[in-house]
């Protein structure tokens, strides 16, 4: 009992410890935040020169500035986030369920094939990716780059492998008893999805709606590829990277607009953990 005991603080030590670590870099910028650059470079970790004076014209002149148009680029990341995640969660979930419903030999080897897409790097297939969105736009004159739409494409096709993967584990836990009684009383296979599966499945939807949400919110390498000449479709993190310049770096302004970037992911994060933890447990506990 009491090697037990001893076990139980050790762990809740080295807990405390990687908390520390994890936490380090956010401390950072949430205290550099609130500095000037003077005060950055003289002493990064204490908190001499703190200012929430100083931290509100951080903000004022961020909000201001036009190398960032930080409003303009939250809007283009809210609306770039909102529509993939939509679109992910609906297009991965129909197809997990129809993948788990439908037993044909050809079930298993297109589940595998859409879950190959975890294992390949994104920097493999970046540049030939962007060669074919102009390949597909000097044949059909339609625009991909440097526009909503696609950008949003793109992330379907590189979120779906997961999000099909989780669903098609969850999926295959749910009864298809309740689809067939569904079926017998009348409704058609979409509603059968939507009124009767999705609803089941909001667990899972809700967790991969936040991993997803994290990371398409914070990417910067994708959109820096797909979107590089139209400023009006620039996302967040491409126009925090504009207050690094190639000889001056404004570490004020970056860091308080990294904090900016981030407050809304925390929060959606601090609303959805119920669900994330459902989600991640569903799956295993039926």
């Amino acid at each position: 009992m009491k090697r037990q005991k001893t076990s139980l603080i050790l762990l809740e030590v080295f807990a405390a410890l990687l908390l520390l670590v994890v936490f380090f870099p956010f401390f950072l910028v949430i205290v550099n935040a609130a500095k000037s650059i003077s005060d950055i470079l003289t002493n990064p970790i204490g908190f001499q020169g703190v200012s929430f004076a100083k931290f509100f014209s951080n903000i004022k002149e961020i909000l201001q500035s036009t190398d960032v148009k930080y409003l303009n680029s939250f809007i283009n990341s809210t609306i770039i986030t909102t529509f993939s995640l939509l679109a992910i969660g609906t297009f991965s979930g129909m197809a997990a369920w129809v993948l788990v419903r439908t037993k044909t030999k050809y079930s298993s080897l297109i589940f595998l094939l859409f879950i190959s897409g975890m294992v390949i790097p994104f920097q493999i297939v970046m540049l030939p990716l962007v060669r074919f969105m102009e390949s597909i736009t000097a044949f059909t004159g339609i625009p991909l780059r440097d526009t909503y739409w696609g950008v949003v494409l793109v992330y379907i096709g590189f979120g779906s492998p997961l999000s099909i993967f989780m669903f098609h584990g969850f999926i295959k836990s749910v009864p298809i008893d309740i689809e067939e009684a569904a079926i017998i009383d009348g409704c058609t296979k979409p509603q059968v999805f939507f009124k009767i599966v999705l609803p089941i499945l909001k667990p899972i939807f809700v967790t991969l709606l936040v991993l997803n949400g994290m990371w398409i919110w914070n990417d910067y390498l994708l959109p820096l590829l797909v979107i590089s000449k139209n400023g009006n479709v620039r996302t967040l993190p491409l126009a925090v990277a504009n207050l690094a310049g190639s000889f001056v770096k404004q570490w004020d302004l970056i860091l308080t607009s990294v904090l900016l970037t981030a407050i809304p992911v925390i929060i959606l994060f601090l609303f959805a953990q119920k669900h994330i933890i459902k989600g991640m447990t569903s799956g295993a506990i039926k």
